[in-house]
C-alpha cells in the first residue's frame, strides 16, 4: 500500500507552474498526448485504480464553468 501524501498551497503552486510549463513545452499538437502519458504515469504511481477513477470524476466536475 502506498503512503498518503498531501500538498500545501505552495506545493500545489509549484506543481501547477511546472505542469503549465510542460504543457507549453509539449506544444499544442502534443499536449493531449503529454497529459494522457502523465495521467497514466500518475495512476501507476498511485497504485489504486479506484482512487484514480475518483480523481477523474473530480476533474470532470464543473468543466463548463
Amino acid at each position: 500500500m502506498n503512503p498518503t501524501y498531501t500538498l500545501d498551497i505552495a506545493g500545489l503552486e509549484q506543481v501547477y507552474d511546472r505542469l503549465a510549463t510542460a504543457i507549453d513545452q509539449a506544444g499544442l499538437e502534443k499536449s493531449e498526448l503529454f497529459l494522457v502519458k502523465l495521467a497514466l504515469l500518475n495512476a501507476k504511481a498511485m497504485g489504486r485504480p479506484d482512487l484514480f477513477e475518483a480523481q477523474i470524476e473530480a476533474a470532470l466536475k464543473d468543466l463548463s464553468n
